[in-house]
């Protein structure tokens, strides 16, 4: 064990001050103080931090105070770290009729989009500068058009993706698009078809009297720790899986970090406000500051969050079709498929309970899902193994392991043979470095030795762009 029995001991004697007891065995930390009690799943080469489990426990214990809804169970998967309100990589299972909006946050539906590009390593070679040269025009530099009919996002938001597709406007991005393939990859979309959503939950701006808008969130990365990654299959662990995926060894991907962008912080901000707002006047508030939504509450916040969910989508689908746009005449025509977009910012409703999922991803048996390392490191494309004692869920990347604010005293390690960030923002390639982030090898194997999940191909990064 990497991290010694003295320091484990010294964590334990800090935490118990706070009345929080730890324990660890097989990859497994249980804890517990007087509220609540969690699991973490975290190999011993990787540090337990203090700060993540205090806010595991805040979320444990999380409760209507007149007693109609609480935390059922709390877990966390190995890339578990502090978050500014809830620690990243928790899963938090609510009762029916209960939902806790500060779990989820504002990067609402924030998720991992994967797709061939028809491309082998050595033709992606030959288009290396024009790659380069495109993507950062479409994608750094705003050099795109995203035009939406406003009908369109009615449609999205009241209806559904499939609506939305329908309404697509025979411009811009849209021109020549191929409608019937956008439709058919709706069903390798996980949980997409689950979200509810009414337009009246969504930003006004999305919905004025103008026929076309274009946000400027649309094909948007955003900034942190999102990104597009060209990734290449470096090694085949499963080939019936790799198969069934469309991949072979060689074949270059790209890999879509990104999420709701402000729609997300419309929707998630006007509903953590709310759940506050709905405290008992008169009543001692929670030390914490978390607050749950109850009855009738609990479901308008899950149509509200589908809203941001469904832009979300829209989002990274939009990416998705620029990048086919920009490799159209370098990669054999309609080569390029959608092999999973998953999300890792959610509720979902499963069975009786209302599944939060903080940084961790849907595992279920038989899923995809995706395990990206940091942009220096493997990522993996695995498949759940419906893991119920870890409410189906496993980790969404690595997980960082110095924060961003710390990254500014690191030194800037570029090993260009072996990655290559694009950026316009110098400040990216310190605060993204693959040394703030957890190795991705360990949070793999802890997952498979406990079956969560089983390791299908795993992908080498080639390119990645930042914002």
């Amino acid at each position: 064990m990497s991290h010694s029995l003295g320091k484990l001991s010294r964590l334990q004697k800090a935490l118990s001050r706070q009345g929080i007891q730890v324990s660890y065995r097989d990859h497994i930390y249980q804890i517990h103080n007087a509220q609540a009690a969690a699991t973490i799943l975290l190999p011993a080469s990787l540090p337990l931090e203090h700060k993540a489990v205090s806010q595991l426990l805040d979320f444990a214990s999380v409760a209507d105070p007149s007693g109609h809804g609480r935390v059922c169970k709390a877990c966390a998967t190995p890339d578990f770290h502090p978050g500014s309100i809830a620690p990243v990589g928790s899963v938090v299972a609510t009762s029916p009729d209960f939902v806790i909006p500060a779990a989820i946050g504002t990067d609402i539906n924030c998720g991992i989009r994967l797709m061939s590009t028809g491309l082998s390593q050595a033709q992606a070679e030959l288009h290396k500068t024009t790659i380069i040269e495109r993507l950062t025009q479409a994608i750094l530099k705003n050099g795109r058009d995203v035009p939406v009919r406003t009908e369109g996002f009615k449609a999205l938001f009241d209806e559904g993706p499939s609506a939305f597709i329908d309404a697509l406007p025979a411009l811009g991005l849209w021109q020549g698009v191929d409608r019937d393939r956008l439709q058919a990859e709706l069903a390798h979309c996980v949980g997409l078809q689950d979200f509810a959503g009414q337009s009246r939950y969504a930003p006004e701006a999305l919905l004025q009297a103008r026929e076309i808008v274009r946000p400027p969130s649309a094909a948007d990365l955003g900034s942190g720790n999102h990104f597009l990654e060209f990734c290449v299959v470096d090694e085949v662990y499963d080939r019936h899986a790799a198969y069934a995926a469309g991949l072979k060894k060689g074949d270059v991907t790209v890999m879509i970090h990104t999420g709701s962008r402000d729609v997300g912080f419309y929707v998630g901000r006007r509903w953590m406000d709310l759940a506050r707002q709905q405290w008992p006047q008169g009543r001692k508030h929670p030390a914490h500051g978390l607050y749950g939504l109850s009855g009738a509450l609990a479901g308008e916040y899950l149509q509200a969050m589908g809203v941001a969910a469904r832009y979300a989508w829209f989002n990274r689908m939009a990416l998705a079709e620029l990048v086919r746009l920009q490799l159209a005449d370098l990669a054999p025509p309609d080569a390029s498929r959608l092999i999973v977009d998953v999300p890792h910012n959610v509720v979902m409703t499963e069975g009786e309970l209302n599944v939060h999922r903080k940084g961790s991803t849907p595992a279920h048996a038989g899923q995809w899902a995706l395990i990206p390392g940091s942009m220096g490191d493997y990522s993996f494309l695995v498949q759940g193994l419906g893991n119920e004692d870890w409410l189906h869920s496993c980790s969404h990347g690595a997980g960082r392991q110095v924060r961003r604010q710390d990254t500014r005293r690191m030194k800037q390690q570029l090993v260009e043979s072996v990655w290559q960030c694009i950026t316009l923002r110098e400040e990216r390639l310190i605060e993204e470095a693959p040394s703030a982030y957890k190795p991705v090898g360990p949070v793999l194997q802890a997952q498979e030795a406990v079956g969560l999940i089983r390791a299908s191909v795993r992908l080498k990064p080639w390119l990645t762009f930042k914002a």
